[in-house]
């Protein structure tokens, strides 16, 4: 997941791996050697396969080859940006640098999104055959989120700041109002949903870094809610945040769910403080949080009655937390994170669970080496689902419509890293197969079923949103 620390950094993906599980590693590097075959594993899931983030970009450390050398051998961890000069010897990290700057040489935006794959025909997956449509493909910047209203408009965020309405027409109108937003590496604007009842309270919540008012270094996870009028947000209040504030550009999460009794879940990442925040529970770095739609801590939550620890916490144990969703049939809440060097996770969350990061993984250092050498222990729970090596995995929800046929109860998941969207076959709680759909369409940065029952993608390279509509 490499390098460059560009103005955005790392697209929240650190997850560099060659394939998925269930495939064949061989089969998709076949054509691939030397520095290209680095850049692959190494660098695209955050830079995206077709070097995307480096175009048009403006380079935070200097686009030299002596610049970008350094920023690999040593890395900007504040931007996310991890070091590879022990897992790379000098000779790898210059040829890899020779060949991201012949690659990105003459080459601009417009001329990526002319590789795009077509896909404006009928698609045939396993069980289904649909048509992808395009609601926009004016989105600037990274969307992270998307939630549809009651009356068929899309909220999307966009992570450097702004909250868009997609309305039926396809016009893209800026909502004011949004909080002042951190933007830093990882961090921005990220989730947005809508109230259970919105169509009374017209309540949006949004989670995004925040910036600490008493130190503009540090930052933190945070969740504010506004009611929205016309096209801003009014009454805009914080009702989260993630203590403590830290330093760091990276693993803030973050989605937002709501369950069935209308309490809200926030996942926040580790902020890269992998052994210091996430299993101990007088912290809110690194966990699960439920709370009540107003910010006040439900009576029931596991550890509200223990002593020094924070009152919201529902799981702990967590690392990298960019996907969310409700199951549609057991109303359970189940997650989704980005492993390290593999082990990225799919978790059904339990109250009072430890998901075990970073004393149980199934992945690695960046440059190779262990961290841990425990994939399980008592105590601490098992993934559902692991893809080891990675898929850089993002958004994801349940099909809960009716309208998908031998899709429904099943899991789709972005991938950051492979650009397409990872199909997860359920039989209750256990995964019986995979399918891999659109592929090359671009970062998937977020999955959802909308208010209509359609599903909905979020995705980077261009910023667009788009609906899957099945064959009739």
């Amino acid at each position: 997941m490499f390098v460059l620390s560009l103005l955005l950094s790392c697209s929240d993906s650190q997850d560099p791996l060659p394939a998925e599980e269930g495939t064949d590693p061989e089969d998709e590097i076949v054509n691939l050697t030397g520095a290209a075959l680095t850049y692959r594993n190494q660098c695209g899931g955050c830079h995206g396969q077709d070097l995307g983030s480096f175009v048009e970009r403006e380079w935070t450390y200097g686009n030299s080859l002596e610049d970008i050398v350094q920023s690999i051998t040593a890395g900007y961890s504040g931007n996310g940006m991890p070091a590879y000069g022990t897992a790379l010897s000098d000779q790898e990290i210059t040829d890899l640098t020779n060949y991201i700057l012949t690659e990105i040489e003459g080459k601009t935006k417009a001329m990526l999104e002319a590789e795009n794959p077509d896909l404006s025909g009928l698609i045939s997956s396993d069980d289904l055959s649909f048509r992808v449509e395009t609601l926009t493909d004016d989105i600037p910047g990274i969307p992270w989120g998307i939630e549809q209203l009651p009356n068929g408009e899309i909220l999307v965020t966009e992570r450097g700041g702004r909250l868009f309405l997609v309305r039926n027409n396809k016009e893209l109108v800026e909502i004011s109002g949004v909080p002042n937003v951190g933007s830093q590496g990882q961090g921005g604007l990220l989730d947005v949903l809508i109230h259970p009842d919105f169509e009374n309270n017209a309540w949006v919540y949004l989670s995004y870094s925040r910036v600490n008012p008493e130190n503009s270094s540090e930052r933190t996870t945070a969740v504010a809610r506004g009611r929205l009028e016309g096209t801003g947000l009014v009454a805009v209040e914080t009702i989260f945040t993630a203590l403590p504030y830290l330093n760091g550009g990276s693993h803030f999460g973050s989605r937002l769910v709501f369950d069935n009794n209308g309490y809200l879940y926030v996942s926040v990442g580790d902020r890269g403080y992998r052994d210091v925040y996430p299993q101990e529970l007088d912290n809110g770095i690194g966990k699960i949080h439920r709370i009540q739609d107003n910010g006040q801590i439900p009576a029931d939550n596991p550890f509200v009655n223990t002593p020094g620890a924070v009152p919201s916490i529902f799981t702990y144990g967590i690392r990298n937390p960019q996907g969310m969703s409700l199951h549609p049939e057991t109303g359970a809440v189940w997650e989704g994170e980005h492993g390290p060097q593999g082990g990225d996770e799919i978790n059904l969350l339990e109250a009072g669970n430890n998901n075990g990061w970073p004393v149980i993984s199934y992945g690695i250092n960046y440059d190779g080496s262990s961290f841990t050498d425990l994939t399980e222990l008592a105590g601490m729970e098992q993934p559902i689902h692991h893809w080891t090596p990675s898929i850089a995995p993002c958004g994801m929800t349940f099909v809960s419509s009716d309208y998908y046929g031998a899709w429904g109860n099943d899991l789709l998941v972005g991938s950051l890293k492979f650009e397409y969207l990872h199909r997860l076959r359920m039989n209750g709680n256990q995964v019986v197969g995979h399918e891999m759909l659109l592929e090359g369409i671009g970062r998937v940065r977020d999955v959802q079923v909308g208010t209509d029952g359609f599903v909905y993608l979020a995705v980077e390279g261009p910023g667009r949103v788009i609906r899957l509509v099945p064959e009739q």
